[in-house]
This record gives C-alpha cells, structure tokens and sequence, in this order.
C-alpha cells in the first residue's frame, strides 16, 4: 500500500498549533500596497487561524502534519 503523500504548498503555507488550531497567514498583504492604507496593512501582519470549515480541506492536504 502507497503511503499518502503530503501537499509541499500546504505545508509551506499553514502551521498546526498545540491546541489543535492551524495558523495561516492573511491574503492581500504581498504586492500593490501603496494602495492600501496603514490600518489595512497594519491588520494584515498579524497571523490568524483558519477557520473551522476549512479544517477537513486542510487535514486532506496534510494528513500527517
């Protein structure tokens, strides 16, 4: 039996925490940022969870991880 092969842009991209939570990184804060104001890219440093929806995409992706 083929072991099950774990998604490398995935694992690149989320991070699971100890209390079972995953971290992921905002969208929008990579280019065209003189368009956008102080708070808005301010906001977009922080790091944030991924929602509870999208935990079973994510286990799919990364069944080891």
């Amino acid at each position: 039996m083929p072991k099950i092969k774990t998604n490398r842009s995935a694992a690149k991209r989320f991070r699971a925490t100890g209390g079972g939570k995953v971290r992921r990184n905002k969208a929008y804060a990579s280019h065209l940022l003189s368009g956008k104001s102080p708070k808005q890219k301010r906001r977009l440093r922080k790091a944030t969870t991924l929602a509870r929806p999208d935990m079973q995409r994510f286990r799919r992706l990364l069944p080891n991880g």
